[in-house]
């Protein structure tokens, strides 16, 4: 049987791309296929954190350039504002991108140690074998690709995985809105709202670019409009919202994460990581636990190669650190709102 690849990647994001590059500078052949085209827009409040900055460090060598920022270019950290309205300020200092900027500068730090990379081409099916993964790609052309193994950076919906497991879809929806406006906050810091009159998860306020960005998460999709309609009179009541208009509207998914905090490592040669695996911390911020988990399999993909079973079991046992991370993140949320009080079992 002829193996076309060492290792495919499935999603170009910052997990992808840090799989990407780990082992290709590894002198692995890798291959990325990413359904979107190339540079992939994703829909997030672009806020690195300063951890995330030390990985890209780490990681990639390099620090985070002027090119992929938006302004405020400086992020001076997070503001919670709890059930009752009462705020939690965390100072960090980190940045704020553009996504489809960020994530395309990371993959190119992967291609340019040799990752081979196919844009706008999905992968169909994926057959799960003893010796290597078979997978068939939307792209008649391309046709069939088989690899020793198969990374899977997907993302909350997990098509690869819930075929694999036969597992359901789990997720949380998120909307945001772009406007041309004004408002009484700083928009250096990133506000996350947790009253439940504005969310099922969370709402949230950032500044791009001169933009307000309001955005809400919920469970029922039907509920969208009136909870971003009470976040929106919030905010002008509160901090002197004015909107000239909307610029853009967006809506996105984020897996819902569970109080038992349970990961899906792999199974055979397939292995999940970031999102699709489980790994997300409070808010949305899942960049650097998917770079993390990313380096992790990576890591133990390369030095157990001929060993399938060793590779997973490595997998898990160098991202315990990432996955008692996220728990210690939604631990301390539960404390600030009884809508995640269950985080905290």
């Amino acid at each position: 049987m002829k193996i076309d690849y060492d290792i495919i990647i499935v999603g170009a994001g910052p997990t992808g791309a840090t799989c990407a590059k780990i082992l290709a500078e590894k002198g692995h052949c890798v291959l990325v296929v990413e359904k979107c085209k190339l540079p992939r827009y994703k829909s997030c409040s672009g806020m690195i954190i300063a951890k995330t900055a030390g990985l890209v460090k780490e990681y990639f060598g390099v620090e985070i350039p002027d090119s992929v920022k938006c302004t405020p270019y400086d992020n001076y950290g997070m503001i919670f504002v709890n059930d009752e309205g009462r705020e939690y300020k965390f100072e960090q200092r980190g940045f704020n991108v553009w996504r489809s900027e960020f994530d395309y500068f990371l993959l190119s730090k992967a291609k340019e140690h040799g990752a081979e990379v196919i844009d706008g081409v999905s992968v169909i099916d994926c057959k799960n074998f003893d010796n290597y993964v078979e997978v068939t790609l939307s792209d008649k052309d391309i046709g069939v690709k088989r690899a020793k193994y198969l990374i899977d950076c997907e993302g909350a919906m997990g098509v690869i995985k819930r075929s694999l497991l036969n597992c359901k879809k789990d997720y949380v929806v998120t909307y945001q809105a772009f406007y041309d406006g004004k408002i009484n906050l700083d928009p250096h810091y990133f506000y996350a709202y947790l009253q439940p009159a504005f969310s099922e998860y969370d709402a949230w306020f950032n500044v791009k670019d001169g933009m307000p960005v309001l955005g809400v998460a919920v469970g029922d999709i039907s509920k969208i409009k009136e909870y971003n309609n009470n976040f929106i009179g919030y905010m002008q009541d509160n901090h002197g919202l004015e909107i000239d208009k909307k610029v853009k509207e967006e809506k996105w998914i984020m897996p819902r994460i569970r109080p038992d905090f349970n990961i899906d490592y792999g199974v055979g040669r397939v292995l999940f990581v970031g999102e699709v695996a489980g790994f997300l911390n409070p808010m949305g911020e899942g960049i650097s636990c998917g770079m993390e988990s990313g380096y992790c399999v990576a890591k133990a993909t390369a030095e157990h190669f001929k060993d399938p079973k060793t590779v997973l079991t490595e997998y898990q046992q160098n991202s315990r650190e990432v996955k008692a991370y996220m728990q210690r993140q939604w631990r301390l949320v539960s404390l600030m709102s009884s809508k995640f009080k269950n985080m905290a079992l």
